[in-house]
């Protein structure tokens, strides 16, 4: 069976709950917050937790900074229980369902677990896309549900991604005759060496690389040749 929460679990989420409810009554900075105005706060931390990562952060600071993201699901409930939506409860089940929902080849529908395991990523890949398929048939598009707001090196990853699971065609071949395809490092170090020069000439020429390649990215989503 999946592990369920201690009472310590529970205690410490309970609290900081309560902690919130009660900072939204009588505080009045706190309780003239929205989710609008929330936003850039959620974005914030949720980068200053893959700073801490990335910067190889003890984990007393880790910690802290998860504990700020944390801060951001809590409120956010918050309002929409204010509103009489859902709570933080509901959050957590709901996640917690879709998890379950997602990954049968660990868990059984009652959340059990699975008398074996796939051993490669790509039997998990094949399963968890076909988990998604069944929730929503409808959704033909393998680039639905990228998020328009990401940066663009951020969202050329996932489109090319959901493009190759989805069997669609993403090398280089459509690319203009003009344009050379230069050699790919071999480290991540050199590679970002190579992405910032690229930044650099095109700050050079006046041009906009976060723009630019948006554009490039919505330019092969929508070029795509959908496999029938």
């Amino acid at each position: 069976m999946t592990p369920t929460p201690t009472s310590a679990d529970s205690s410490a989420l309970d609290a900081l709950i309560g902690t919130i409810a009660a900072l939204r009554e009588h505080c009045p900075w706190m309780g003239a917050l929205t989710h609008e105005s929330l936003v850039e706060y959620l974005i914030e931390e949720a980068y200053e937790v893959v700073d801490s990562i990335e910067a190889g952060a003890v984990d007393d600071e880790l910690r802290g900074e998860l504990g700020d993201v944390l801060l951001q699901v809590v409120l956010h409930a918050r309002l929409a229980e204010e509103r009489g939506s859902f709570d933080f409860k509901d959050v957590a089940a709901d996640i917690n369902a879709k998890m379950i929902r997602r990954n049968r080849h660990v868990f059984k529908a009652d959340g059990s677990l699975q008398e074996s395991f796939p051993a490669s990523v790509e039997e998990i890949i094949l399963k968890w896309d076909a988990a998604k398929r069944a929730e929503k048939p409808e959704r033909k598009d393998p680039f639905e549900g990228i998020p328009p707001h990401l940066p663009a090196l951020a969202a050329a990853q996932k489109s090319l991604d959901r493009a190759a699971r989805a069997g669609l065609d993403i090398d280089a071949k459509g690319a203009p005759a003009d344009v050379v395809i230069p050699a790919i490092p071999a480290t991540e170090e050199a590679l970002g060496e190579l992405l910032l020069a690229v930044v650099a000439g095109a700050r050079e020429q006046g041009l906009d690389a976060e723009r630019a390649l948006r554009a490039a990215v919505r330019s092969f989503q929508n070029n795509q040749v959908r496999p029938s």
